[in-house]
């Protein structure tokens, strides 16, 4: 049974925390979610001047090579705008697969989990750190 059975997919949420936005991926990511989660993220960094992105996939057992070349055209773009991207929980296999495919994901800085990677960016528990 597909997503696409159950109707169209709701939006990915974009979530703000101070300067840095939120983005949590769960399971299955189509193209077209991808894409459009993309434009929002651009869009809100442009909007709020926020000065990191973290992108928890932590909830996607599966990362093809489309989902990796947005991840890292997300990363370039965050880039451009003066935002850094922190790429949080990526289970071993889609790690083992991005290798695989030959996906380097330029751009992408990656954390074992958010509080890792918002402490990257300079903020939660361990602020103090350099």
């Amino acid at each position: 049974m597909s997503a696409s059975a159950a109707g169209p997919a709701a939006p990915v949420p974009v979530l703000a925390l101070g300067d840095v936005l939120l983005v949590t991926l769960q399971g299955e990511l189509h193209d077209g979610m991808a894409e459009q989660l993309q434009q929002d993220i651009t869009q809100r960094i442009a909007d709020s001047g926020v000065t990191g992105v973290v992108i928890d996939i932590s909830g996607v057992d599966m990362v093809d090579s489309f989902l990796g070349r947005v991840l890292a055209e997300i990363a370039s773009s965050a880039g451009l705008l003066a935002a850094r991207t922190v790429l949080a929980g990526m289970r071993p296999a889609v790690a083992i697969t991005l290798v695989e495919l030959g996906l380097t994901l330029p751009g992408l800085l990656t954390a074992l989990d958010t509080e890792r990677a918002l402490e990257l960016l300079g903020h939660g528990a361990g602020r103090g750190r350099t």
